[in-house]
Formats: C-alpha cells, sequence, structure tokens
C-alpha cells in the first residue's frame, strides 16, 4: 500500500478501478453459486438449472431469485439449524439466535462478518483499547466488531448493553479510546460520566450502528471532541457500507459483497439515484446468501467518495421496504403492485395509497403515465382489481412528479390523511 494512504485505507483493495472490482466479484459469484447447488439442499432447488458459468453480470445476476429473512424464518420451520442453506461438512464455530426466530451462523475464517474496514475507517488503530458496547448474548453483534477489533490489534473491552456507573468506572480505568455500540448509548455513559465528576475524556473514536444517528446526535459528539461514524450491516450478511471522512460522503460500500438497489416486492435493479431495497450478495461458502433482502430502503449516490475509496456508496438508511398492508381484510403485497406497473411498459413510478373515509378503506393507485387515456385507466383498475381481487380508483400523474422514496404502497390511514 502507498504510504500516503496507510492511514486512509484499510485496503488496496478499496482503491481499485470499477472495472477490477465488477470482474473479481462476479468470479467469486460463479464459484459461490457452483458451491451453493452442489452442496446445499436449499440452492440445489432454488437455482434449478440456472447455469452458474453464465451469471458473468449483473443484467445476469438480476434474474437469480431474491431470499428474503421472512424466508429464512419459513425454511428454518422446517430445518431448524440452517434452512437448508448450508452445506452438510461446514465449518461454523457459533451460531445465533436473532428475533424471528432466525438462527445466524457465524461465518468462517479471520474477521468473518467483515467489520475492520468500517473500524478502520472510524479511526480505530493497533494498540487501542474499544468499548464493544454490543451484546454478546443471542445475536452475533458483540462478536461482528470483537474479531474485527482483533484483526486490527485492538484491545477490546467487552462492555455490553447497561450497568452505566460500572462503564464509567471501566473507561475511566481502561483509558477506553474507542467505543462501538448504538448511537445514543455513548450519550448515556457520557452525560452519566459527567453527573458523577468522573474523567472519561480518552474516548476520541466512535463507529456506531443498530440505529439512526441523527444530527442533533452527530453535533453533540462533535462538540465532545468526538469522531463518529457509523456502519449498515445485518446478522446475517455483516458488513454492507460505513461512513469514511464526510458524512456527506455517504456510505461506501464494503468491499467482497456484491450489493445492488431493487424495487420493492421485486428483483428487478432501480435505475442510478432511485430509492429502492438493499439485496446483498456474500461468499461465505459455510452460508450461502445469494440475493439477500435485506427490508432495508436506500439508494446509489453519484460519483465517488472524496476519501480516496473508489466503490460505490449508499444514501443511507432510507426507511423499510417491506410495505404489506391489510385493507378490507385483505394483505397488499408491493409484489402485486409492481407486477401491475410490469404490465403497462409506458408507466413510469407508480404507488398504491391507502386511506379511511367514515370508517372504511379507500385505495387510490397512482401512476405516471405520459398521457391520461380513459381506457387505458380502465384497464389498470381491472388489473389492480386482478391482481389484488380489491377496487382501487386510479390516479394517472406527469412523468416523474412521484417523489423518489421508494414507496409502492403508502399507508396513509394511520397519519390521518
Amino acid at each position: 500500500m502507498d504510504t500516503d494512504k496507510t492511514n486512509i485505507l484499510f485496503s488496496d483493495l478499496e482503491a481499485r478501478s470499477d472495472a477490477d472490482r465488477e470482474s473479481s466479484l462476479f468470479v467469486a459469484l460463479g464459484a459461490q453459486l457452483k458451491h451453493a447447488k452442489e452442496n446445499t439442499r436449499f440452492w440445489a432447488e432454488k437455482l434449478g438449472d440456472i447455469n452458474p458459468c453464465e451469471i458473468v453480470d449483473r443484467d445476469a445476476l438480476a434474474k437469480l431469485p431474491v431470499v428474503s429473512k421472512s424466508d429464512l424464518v419459513h425454511l428454518q420451520a422446517d430445518d431448524p439449524l440452517y434452512g437448508g442453506l448450508a452445506p452438510k461438512n461446514n465449518d461454523v464455530r457459533r451460531v445465533f439466535y436473532s428475533p424471528g426466530p432466525i438462527v445466524e451462523p457465524q461465518p468462517g475464517g479471520t474477521d468473518p462478518w467483515r467489520m475492520s474496514a468500517a473500524l478502520f475507517a472510524a479511526g480505530m488503530r493497533r494498540g487501542d483499547v474499544i468499548a464493544n458496547c454490543f451484546s454478546y448474548h443471542l445475536t452475533p453483534a458483540g462478536f461482528m466488531f470483537d474479531e474485527a477489533a482483533s484483526n486490527l490489534g485492538c484491545v477490546t473491552f467487552p462492555a455490553g448493553v447497561g450497568n452505566t456507573e460500572t462503564l464509567v468506572q471501566a473507561f475511566n480505568h481502561f483509558s477506553i479510546s474507542g467505543y462501538v455500540g448504538t448511537p445514543d448509548f455513548l450519550q448515556t455513559i457520557l452525560e452519566k460520566a459527567k453527573g458523577i465528576g468522573a474523567d472519561i475524556r480518552s474516548v476520541k473514536n466512535a463507529l456506531v450502528s443498530g440505529g439512526p444517528l441523527f444530527p442533533v446526535l452527530r453535533e453533540w459528539y462533535a462538540n465532545e471532541g468526538i469522531n463518529i461514524k457509523q456502519c449498515y450491516g445485518t446478522a446475517e450478511l455483516g458488513l454492507i457500507a460505513f461512513e469514511t471522512a464526510e458524512a456527506e460522503n455517504g456510505m461506501v460500500i464494503a468491499e467482497n459483497c456484491l450489493a445492488e438497489i431493487v424495487r420493492p416486492g421485486t428483483g428487478d435493479p432501480v435505475g442510478p439515484g432511485e430509492v429502492g431495497e438493499v439485496v446483498v450478495t456474500t461468499f461465505d461458502p459455510n452460508y450461502p446468501l445469494i440475493r439477500f433482502a435485506t427490508g432495508d430502503l436506500s439508494a446509489i449516490m453519484p460519483g465517488q467518495s472524496s476519501c480516496g475509496r473508489t466503490n460505490a456508496r449508499l444514501k443511507g438508511w432510507l426507511g423499510r421496504a417491506d410495505q404489506t398492508t391489510k385493507v378490507r381484510g385483505m394483505f397488499v403485497h408491493p409484489a402485486q403492485v409492481a407486477r401491475v406497473v410490469k404490465s403497462f411498459p409506458d408507466m413510469g413510478r407508480a404507488r398504491l395509497e391507502v386511506s379511511e373515509i367514515e370508517g372504511k378503506d379507500q385505495m387510490t393507485f397512482v401512476c405516471e403515465l405520459p398521457s391520461n387515456d380513459e381506457a387505458q385507466t380502465n384497464e389498470i383498475a381491472e388489473a389492480i382489481r386482478a391482481e389484488c381481487r380489491l377496487r382501487a380508483e386510479i390516479k394517472i400523474v406527469p412523468p416523474n412528479s412521484l417523489p423518489n422514496d421508494g414507496k409502492v404502497i403508502e399507508d396513509r390511514r394511520a397519519i390521518g390523511v
């Protein structure tokens, strides 16, 4: 690594060209698809006649099925350990039991959840003493960051959650220099320290996840002299993206995972800058996750970060993709709306607005079309009725007039609109 980048980039891979990155990712994907199809029951069935050697770019990738978190719940109900997604001869060291319930195996290798890059970008370095305030109980969050800190050569204090006054004493005793945990818990610790007259100003860097880092809280930490960054990941996938030099640079997508943004309820990639669901493929042979839908909304930002990392950037967490709602006793799913949109080639964005008038549910299908044609409006109404088994009013709006927020179903009943 160049000497001028030793304190900036965790790995040379972070500065490689887009072409080199895509080539490497799809070589890894081909190997993972072949391995998964040959060694796991689930992927042998799911991939069917798909030839792994033909999945060589993102267009081909988009034709593969998407797997969701809710799929894991159902699969593990029949196969309690891994739902058929893991090969029989795997090398799993730990298993976790997350809400759902969902079993998550620890991936193999050093820094198995690939969190080191996020810790490094947040300023953690060899010899730092880091307080890990994620739980080590039941779910993998504590271990995710513990393994990464060890990989960087940091010393970890497994603080966990709670016992705030004891943590203040420990922070003081160890001269804790770095914090890992939820965005607001460090504030709780610092305010407790001030309340009892303890000095824990040794904390200089923080990496947070598991909740939003609101601007007012980011500013509060800045006033305390703390460099705070956030990262985005899941228990199943590990690190997906992380902040670097400036918050306005978004979150750089992690190396060695393949991220897509798709229209909620489908596996169809959205256009550049469009809000959609984050779908990720990882390459752990012990637990192949291919096109795993996170349920989170985000968008790809234009250009590259100013920090020297060349990977694409996520705009951050923009909401939840699972917008399923119940109307007149019937569940309506984003996938149903997406199928209606697909059947009309000229249709742009669309959303199903659900409201309540005098105690009765009302649906309005709002869609972008270049013209307002009565015959086509009737076709759309019939398509909605056939797909959802419910009637809806149809509202045609000009192209590019609906907001780019990833919403497919907007339930306005909760907010009284």
